[in-house]
């Protein structure tokens, strides 16, 4: 099986994670591959045209119950299949996961049962207790940090009171239409800061995370898996597809993580549990940190195995294989809760947009994972998924069902040991074959240095004699006057 091949069914090519629309922004899942930003415009579009279609259908019914209500006084044959007609239409379009016309300029009728329902099922006294003293202690940070803001900062803080006053009126709003209304808030909030409050860029961002943080603390208990949605449903369908999965190994994912090495085994750990803790946070950006601090271990524990730096095509199989051993609870409720109330600007770019939109593409791969994706047949994929038998069991095939686990776990350390005194026997070997090459090549030096000596001896002469004036030799020119005397001056 060569390394293309396992590869194949999980390798993502980093432009996949982009934004289809070519903006250059990380996309998303839930978005349908665009960004927040294209993912606001391309619902906007839709939203438009579903208005329109719902005021043409508003006046279509409108005038069928009208016909239907002045044919009845001249037969009532063709009252009843008039009306039942109506009533068709009707039952269809409210069978229609879209807002109608009604939703928006009429109160809801089911308000009242809404609260009795979430009376009904409203968490223990404790955790109210719990929830109020971290919204009061995060209410407190955020004062204490919009002082340094000062005349701003008191608008910051009346912009948040106001949305948090009309959030509460629009509980009966789809859940999709209450992110729209946070989506909207942040970008108001960020352009005020940027324009009209002329704060720094770094400020802005400070700003906004502090924003995000107290109104989703406030937020949260109505927004995080609400029964209006199907978040719980997917949440069981991840976890059980998940447990199906346990039979998969590293090898199958190709991960490059070696788990016997005992600094690697402690960054897998740390990965799992904070993609684990996840679930206890309340800021969307509090369980980004989680994904990123989840992801940084992976990367390290694949550093640590390489000795190198890892890849994007490393890093995704290893996610993919942290999810499969972790099965973070609560994990589409999660993911679904930050892409609509998260800061949109942290999923488009940076650290966290990247390692989040990588974590949505983990967990698609494993609710579409198959035999080919894992290089199996599909005959032995399908025995795994029903738990006939486990890719795991071949190590224990070799004992007979009644040998206690102290007795398996005593041969496989005995395996153990055997591969270590293989190991130490060819380090052994190896050091004396490297002492062996070390003295043959010293003695090799020292005969090439003695052939050198004995090709080229050293001769040492005897001392030459002085050498004589250089004009007692010039015999050859006669015409060189004499040589100069010294006079004597008698003055």
């Amino acid at each position: 099986m060569n390394l293309k091949s396992e590869r194949r069914g999980i390798h993502v090519d980093q432009s996949e994670l982009l934004c289809k629309k070519g903006c250059g922004y990380y996309g998303n899942p839930a978005w349908q591959g665009f960004c927040s930003k294209c993912w606001r415009e391309e619902y906007h579009k839709a939203r438009q045209k579903q208005i329109q279609e719902d005021w043409e259908l508003a006046e279509r019914l409108q005038r069928e119950e009208e016909e239907a209500y002045a044919s009845s006084q001249s037969t009532q044959g063709a009252q009843s299949l008039t009306f039942s007609k109506f009533e068709e239409k009707k039952t269809n379009e409210k069978t229609r996961k879209v807002t109608t016309v009604k939703k928006f300029f009429t109160a809801s009728s089911r308000t009242g049962a809404k609260k009795e329902i979430q009376e009904a099922k409203a968490p223990s006294p404790s955790i109210n207790r719990q929830a109020s003293i971290e919204t009061d202690r995060v209410s407190k940070e955020f004062i204490e940090f919009l002082k340094t803001y000062h005349k701003p900062g008191q608008d910051i803080y009346k912009q948040c009171k106001l949305f948090l006053d009309t959030m509460n009126h629009k509980r009966d709003l789809s859940i999709e239409e209450q992110s729209e209304c946070a989506q909207d808030f942040y970008q108001n909030v960020a352009e005020k800061l940027q324009t009209r409050w002329k704060v720094p860029p770094e400020k802005v961002e400070k700003a906004m995370d502090q924003i995000e943080k107290y109104i989703m603390t406030r937020q949260y208990k109505y927004v995080f898996c609400p029964e209006t949605t199907d978040d719980e449903k997917k949440d069981l369908a991840v976890q059980k597809r998940i447990r199906a999965l346990h039979w998969v190994t590293p090898q199958m994912l190709c991960v490059p993580v070696n788990e016997e090495i005992p600094e690697v085994s402690d960054m897998v750990v740390k990965a799992i549990t904070d993609i684990i803790e996840m679930d206890s946070k309340r800021v969307p950006r509090d369980k980004l940190a989680c994904i990123t601090k989840c992801s940084k271990h992976i990367f390290n524990a694949i550093k640590i195995t390489k000795n190198e730096p890892a890849s994007a095509d490393d890093f995704l199989p290893t996610l993919i294989y942290i999810v499969l051993k972790g099965n973070p609870p609560r994990l589409q409720s999660n993911i679904q809760y930050i892409t609509r109330f998260c800061n949109p600007s942290r999923l488009m770019t940076g650290e966290d947009g990247y390692y989040f939109t990588n974590l949505c593409c983990a967990v698609a791969f494993i609710e579409k994972l198959d035999a080919q994706s894992l290089n199996l047949s599909q005959e032995d994929f399908d025995r795994f998924m029903t738990g006939q038998t486990s890719p795991k069991k071949q190590e224990s095939d070799s004992f007979s069902p009644d040998v206690c686990l102290g007795v398996k776990q005593m041969y496989k350390n005995l395996d153990l040991l055997s591969q270590l005194n293989e190991k130490q026997e060819r380090i052994v070997n190896e050091a004396k074959k490297l002492e062996k090459d070390l003295i043959d090549w010293t003695d090799g030096i020292t005969k090439e240095v003695q052939d050198i000596v004995e090709k080229y001896p050293l001769e040492i002469k005897p001392k030459s004699q002085a050498l004589a004036a250089i004009d007692s030799e010039n015999v050859e020119n006669d015409k060189l006057p004499p040589p100069l005397q010294p006079q004597v001056y008698a003055g």
